[in-house]
């Protein structure tokens, strides 16, 4: 079984930074993609960004430029390095491991919340 522990989170002004991490335990194969995914309040939960085992990365348009996924294969782990926060980026944010359609899976959600 897989288990993916987010930590990071946290309470930041407009314009500073957050890095998250995602731990992922249990047998993780090359074939997953891991990635981050947000919600915000009385908001559908989106994509953020994803990346494969061989480094390709996929981001959402509001985050591009601003967010940089990236994930350590040995470590099992994948990192969201958030600069140029704004207010609308307050969300919870999920890990997210990915196999097929039927096979994936979803940590427990950090709160990032960006106010002065």
């Amino acid at each position: 079984q897989v288990q993916l522990v987010e930590s990071g989170g946290g309470l930041v002004q407009p314009g500073g930074s957050l890095r998250l991490s995602c731990a992922a335990s249990g047998r993780i194969l090359s074939s997953a993609v891991m990635g981050w995914y947000r919600q915000a309040p009385g908001k559908q939960r989106e994509l953020a960004a994803t990346i494969t085992s061989g480094g390709s990365t996929n981001y959402a348009d509001s985050v591009k430029g601003r967010f940089t996924i990236s994930r350590d294969n040995a470590k099992n782990t994948v990192y969201l390095q958030m600069n140029s926060l704004k207010p609308e980026d307050t969300a919870v944010y999920y890990c997210h491991l990915y196999y097929t359609i039927l096979n994936k899976y979803w940590g427990q959600g950090t709160q990032v919340t960006v106010s002065s």
